[in-house]
């Protein structure tokens, strides 16, 4: 009895894709969002530091701070070198408002706690 081949299931369609398949982009992230809900997404910064020490024994420490400094050229080049001033400014006023911020918890929880 010759083998016979049984119908394969049709993939539902979609209405950006007519055929039903899915994009690299939609697979990537279907894929991502399974790891991430099997593995929890603590997973990728351990894979990340594996990775990166990884690199650092082929390269050398070295490796990093050619890599920042061609890194920074470009941008450099991309948007100025007063960029470096504006952003530097902005994450200064941002650590100014933590540091506000969490004396002002600090405060009102000392305040709650003298209370009777």
């Amino acid at each position: 009895m010759p083998d016979e081949e049984k119908p394969k299931p049709k993939k539902p369609k979609k209405a950006d894709n007519p055929e039903g398949e899915m994009s690299v982009r939609e697979a990537g992230k279907k894929g991502g969002d399974t790891v991430r809900n099997r593995y929890g997404s603590g997973f990728y910064e351990e894979i990340g530091r594996k990775g990166g020490e990884a690199t650092r024994e082929r390269h050398g420490a070295g490796f990093y701070e050619a890599i920042g400094q061609k890194g920074g050229k470009v941008v450099k080049e991309k948007y100025g070198p007063d960029f470096y001033e504006q952003i530097g400014h902005k994450g200064g006023q941002k650590v100014k408002k933590l540091i506000a911020d969490a004396k002002s918890a600090a405060a009102a929880k000392a305040a709650e706690e003298e209370k009777p």
